[in-house]
């Protein structure tokens, strides 16, 4: 399974990835709290994405991009974000806190935050919340560490591609890449492998091809 970003053009994936579509589900608060499958397409050996925003076949591409001359350029380089996270010690969790990562999902807000959360670790219902809002952020931004053992807290999530949408809000947001799949740029090289990345599927972001949350308010 790979994804390849082609020179001003589509994702490009391959090896059978499945691909879905999932929403943003909020409790009666408006708090988001889970994942709520809504469609999954049929399985493809290959498939290419939208990067532009523009194709009138999403998730699809329909080579629009060619026609709108989309600058896809990338720009996260060297990912220096995951070089320096900000980092929270509590009593019994550690947060790293991706912050150029963000896709503003926000599950991070829940009861006060997981920066909060995390603070108040030895409490039993703050650390089992601050470990839900942190597993389920897309994006990979906040990653939780259990003190005791120093192992990383890390979601078990299948090899696959989701198409994030959040309707109560009117958002229609990144490519949730889930499972470690390797990207791989324009020039060949392949990014960081993660168990959870979000990839740009509006063209506007500002950490190509990754998603840095220009899609709010658009």
């Amino acid at each position: 399974m790979k994804i390849r970003v082609s020179r001003n053009g589509p994702y490009i994936v391959t090896g059978s990835v499945p691909l879905m579509v999932m929403e943003i589900a909020s409790d009666e608060r408006g708090d988001c709290r889970s994942w709520q499958k809504v469609r999954e397409y049929p399985l493809q050996e290959e498939y290419a994405l939208c990067r532009c925003g523009h194709s009138k076949n999403k998730p699809f591409c329909d080579g629009t991009h060619a026609k709108v001359h989309f600058n896809g350029t990338e720009t996260a380089g060297d990912e220096p974000y995951l070089e320096n996270p900000t980092i929270i010690r509590g009593p019994k969790l550690e947060l790293a806190d991706y912050e150029g990562l963000c896709a503003h999902a926000r599950f991070c807000l829940r009861a006060g935050g997981i920066w909060n959360l995390t603070e108040r670790s030895d409490i039993p219902d703050a650390r089992d919340t601050a470990i839900d809002e942190a597993c389920n952020c897309p994006s990979g931004r906040l990653v939780l560490r259990d003190r005791q053992t120093g192992e990383t807290i890390e979601p078990a999530l299948e090899r696959s591609v989701v198409v994030i949408e959040n309707p109560a809000r009117g958002e229609y947001g990144p490519l949730w890449v889930r499972g470690g799949i390797p990207i791989e740029s324009a020039d060949g090289r392949t990014y960081t492998i993660r168990n959870r990345v979000t990839l740009c599927g509006c063209g506007r972001s500002r950490n190509k091809p990754f998603c840095a949350g220009d899609h709010i308010g658009h």
